[in-house]
């Protein structure tokens, strides 16, 4: 019964991940009928990508930097339910917005909630599973990011003129339902034990939470977090220094190259990337549901696969596919080949990423540094994606937008820019990627760590 319990618990938090992903792809749908409604690109094409596009990005970005403080000080159950309560109120916000400031106010308060969900959902979930499940209870967190996005392609192409020039609001308000359901299921599951016992100073209410996560030695788990404590003051200050210079190198090469991938800019732009091809509206929210289709069965595989046969192949693959794929698309646009051949090669490029970066990068991320700088490491590798990733997704409009868009007329050359990025990730795959599988982190510091 307990062993049932614990699942529920740990699905309930990892619903976060599916409002992530909602959240993040919902604005695909809503990009041309803004731009239509408020003629933001009038204005300039970075007004659009700033304060339409990007913003709930830069939310993200303050989220993932300081998700830390709350969690720590108010701790994880508390600001895992904030977080649904930032979703729901940039969902309602968003979705009866009156103008673009108004708007990209509420998109900000919804980036919040996701940055802050990828330090508090992971570190939640880490802390109420055994150590022997914890990687596939983690990795439940990544599956629902990317049910989230299928759905959101799939609630706006269901909402495409149902409620005529407002249905953009729909598909953005929509998000308020599962993130009031998230909230209240949030309230059921039990407070981190680990939390209590090292800032709640309840060593009673550790072990009862303990006992109903079924550990069996409960005095040895409650000794382990108890000797953790020392290093929790000398942490903060050690990250940067020329120890962890490779671990820091790696970080931030595999979230920049994660962004310069081009994923958010397919995935957030992906009707207005299909209209461009040929396709009515309409028919390009339709594909688009493809895509997240396709991220979906090509994750899963990825999680199947990464403690098999390893981060590197994986990331190997990818990058293959990347080039291929991205190359593909180019050629599509710049010789005008018709919207079947250029979706099949979309569709390539999201499942080499699904299979590659998005199942290995935070995965690596966590596995390269050392257990007294891992936090912070993360949040650095973190920090690096999501800063990269609203650069992307600000200065798009500037080449896409089909009035003053640099690449108005044809956008093949966005798509060899970023294959000629994965390029350069190929020979960073093959030349400085560690191994990581199969290796106990006392390895990977001994390895990677060298003085």
């Amino acid at each position: 019964m307990n062993k049932n319990k614990t699942t529920f618990w740990t699905i309930a938090v990892a619903l976060a991940g599916f409002l992530f992903g909602f959240d993040t792809v919902v604005i695909s749908g809503a990009n041309q009928p803004i731009k239509e409604l408020w003629d933001t690109v009038s204005i300039h094409p970075l007004f659009h990508g700033l304060f339409i596009m990007s913003m709930a990005l830069w939310g993200t970005v303050i989220g993932a930097l300081f998700g830390g403080i709350p969690t720590d000080k108010f701790g994880r159950k508390k600001t895992l339910l904030w977080i649904g309560i930032l979703y729901a109120l940039s969902a309602v916000g968003s979705a009866i917005a009156w103008d673009p400031y108004s708007f990209s106010f509420f998109r900000f308060i919804g980036g919040l909630g996701v940055g802050a969900s990828t330090v508090a959902v992971p570190v939640y979930l880490s802390e109420v599973s055994k150590a022997e499940e914890r990687g596939s209870v983690v990795a439940r967190y990544q599956f629902m990011i990317v049910f989230g996005i299928f759905i959101a392609f799939f609630s706006n192409y269901l909402l495409k003129g149902v409620g005529g020039d407002i249905d953009w609001r729909l598909m953005l308000g929509v998000e308020a339902i599962p993130a009031i359901i998230y909230s209240i299921l949030v309230f059921g599951v039990p407070k981190s034990p680990r939390w209590l016992l090292l800032y709640g100073k309840d060593e009673e209410g550790a072990r009862e939470v303990l006992a109903k996560l079924q550990i069996t030695d409960i005095d040895k788990e409650i000794s382990l977090i108890k000797s953790s404590m020392a290093g929790q003051t000398k942490r903060s200050k050690s990250l940067f220094s020329g120890k962890y210079s490779l671990p820091l190198t790696l970080a931030f090469l595999i979230a920049f190259f994660n962004q310069l991938s081009g994923i958010n800019f397919v995935l957030y732009y992906a009707p207005e990337i299909l209209e461009k091809a040929g396709l009515a509206g309409k028919e390009s929210l339709g594909s688009s549901i493809s895509i997240g289709a396709v991220n979906l069965i090509f994750t899963m595989l990825g999680m199947y696969l990464i403690d098999r046969i390893g981060r590197k192949p994986l990331m190997l693959w990818g990058s293959i596919g990347y080039i291929i794929s991205l190359g593909m698309v180019a050629y599509a646009f710049f010789s005008g080949a018709g919207p079947t051949f250029l979706m099949i090669f979309i569709c390539m490029f999201i499942a080499s990423h699904a299979i590659g970066q998005g199942a290995v990068i935070w995965v690596f991320i966590a596995e390269i540094f050392p257990t007294q700088v891992r936090a912070l490491g993360q949040s650095f590798g973190c920090g690096v994606h999501w800063i990269f990733a609203a650069l992307i997704t600000l200065v798009t409009p500037f080449f896409l937008d089909a009035d003053r868009g640099m690449f108005k007329d044809n956008p093949w050359p966005i798509f060899a820019f970023f294959a000629t990025f994965m390029v350069l990730q190929l020979l960073f795959v093959i030349f400085m990627m560690p191994e990581t599988k199969g290796k106990s982190l006392e390895e990977l510091e001994a390895e990677l760590c060298k003085t």
